[in-house]
């Protein structure tokens, strides 16, 4: 349990310095962290892997598949074989997983989620919003899917139905930082600046801490000319993180900024 937990931490480092972290794991006694290993290791390329390592990763990564096929009647299982095939590369066979764990559970969400961020890689957004709103029709409640699909249709360049999107997720999981920063964001993209300056301060009074929020408060102060506000929030990000040379840098220039005479 520790070294998995171990590696569940590893799970946002970078595939080029991974290797040598995870890699002696994937000869473990114990067959769960060989293939949690095997998973953590699959975004590396075979190119990029250690020749003494690949013979000890296959092995892993077949113990993996083969657990997998063993509960493949459930979504859940499905959907985390098609993880695998995905940080594999292994396009074709993580849409076919995706697609079978919908078949069994159409309203499963993390397998439709996966699925749309799939067909974003291989450039078939179209697709992906069909799947999510399929899904949505399904679990209509379900915050993650409207959060998915807004970020879908930013990218199709369709703010308005994004907005609306953004703003659903925000609504069915108020108590998500994320889903709230993002839909004020959004606001802020479509000309509602003081709504959006609104919900950011109502995040912010709640999550007194959260980076994010307070760095877009001083951006948009900042955009508006509001040099005082910008100043304020950007002492608060700097007391948040006191070593960080660029945020003492941006303090010194909103200071000089603020008392310069055009500011006034």
């Amino acid at each position: 349990m520790v070294r998995v937990g171990a590696m569940d931490m590893l799970s946002h480092v970078p595939p080029e310095q991974i290797w040598a972290l995870a890699a002696p794991l994937l000869s473990d006694p114990v067959r769960g962290v060989r293939m949690r290993a095997s998973l953590l290791l699959a975004a590396v390329p075979t190119a990029r892997q250690p020749m003494a390592d690949r013979a000890p990763f296959e092995r892993a990564a077949a113990e993996f598949i083969a657990a997998r096929h063993l509960n493949a009647d459930r979504p859940e299982e499905r959907a985390t074989l098609a993880d695998f095939y995905a940080r594999r590369g292994l396009t074709v066979e993580a849409e076919a997983e995706y697609k079978a764990a919908l078949r069994l559970s159409p309203q499963y969400a993390p397998a439709a989620v996966n699925l749309a961020d799939l067909y974003r890689q291989l450039g078939r957004d179209g697709e992906g919003e069909n799947v999510l709103h399929a899904t949505i029709a399904r679990s209509p409640q379900d915050a993650g899917l409207h959060h998915a699909l807004g970020l879908l249709l930013t990218r199709l360049k369709r703010p308005a139905d994004a907005l609306d999107a953004f703003r659903r997720a925000s609504e069915l999981a108020p108590d998500r930082v994320r889903y709230a920063y993002v839909y004020a964001v959004a606001l802020y993209s479509a000309g509602q600046r003081e709504t959006a300056m609104t919900a950011l301060k109502k995040i912010l009074a709640d999550h007194p801490d959260d980076r994010d929020t307070i760095q877009a408060i001083m951006a948009f102060a900042r955009n508006a000319g509001d040099l005082a506000t910008a100043l304020e929030y950007a002492e608060k990000l700097a007391q948040l993180t006191p070593h960080d040379p660029n945020l003492k840098a941006l303090v010194n220039s909103l200071q000089s900024e603020s008392r310069s005479p055009s500011a006034h």
